[in-house]
């Protein structure tokens, strides 16, 4: 019988574990691995380790989904990839338990909604730059992104179901384009302006 592994995190406004913790230790798991960072951050390093640790057979348990996952697309990714390593999963707050026939199917059941969400996402985007070329603004590569382009890749950015690869492949730009619009403060990005070369 495989091993049930915690999995805690906590953000810097919220430094108390203690409530999940001991959550996962009635639970059963012999060992609980503690992150304490923003949901937003890609590198959780309790996390590497627990998932380095973790063998087909055991869970993966977490107080509450959102400890796990940043997003439902995020979620749903991470679930992935531990059922392809034989791992199960267990959330002990929504009673999801994937090792269980039950669980399995409430897992399908938020991948479907998750697909269905992205799909929405990409279809308003589409719309919303057919709208805007009609207007006039032309699509293509351009070397700077509208007005229009700068709201979308912010949107579907702050929504983080999205990787930036994939927001340029619908916006038709480069990974570095949409880095670029998404560093700059909203008031600049409603009237881009193109850049000029010293002299």
């Amino acid at each position: 019988m495989g091993h049930l592994l915690g999995y805690a995190r906590v953000s810097t406004i919220d430094q108390d574990a203690t409530l999940q913790v001991d959550a996962l230790n009635r639970a059963g798991c012999y060992r609980v691995f503690i992150d304490t960072s923003s949901g937003a951050l890609q590198h959780r390093p309790e996390l590497d380790k627990l998932l380095d640790q973790i063998r087909p057979g055991d869970t993966l348990v977490v107080w509450r989904l959102d400890r796990l996952g940043r997003s439902i697309r995020h979620l749903i990714d991470q679930l992935q990839v531990l059922a392809e390593r034989g791992v199960g999963f267990r959330s002990l707050q929504e009673t999801i338990d994937t090792t269980s026939p039950g669980g399995r199917l409430v897992f399908h059941v938020f991948a479907a909604l998750a697909e269905f969400e992205r799909d929405l996402i990409r279809e308003r985007t589409n719309a919303g730059l057919t709208a805007a070329r009609a207007r006039g603004r032309t699509g293509g590569r351009p070397s700077s992104l509208s007005t229009d382009q700068v709201k979308a890749a912010r949107r579907m950015y702050e929504q983080k179901d999205m990787t930036v690869a994939q927001i340029g492949d619908v916006l038709g730009v480069s990974r570095t384009t949409i880095y670029r619009a998404l560093n700059r403060q909203p008031a600049t990005a409603s009237a881009p302006r193109r850049p000029r070369s010293a002299v």
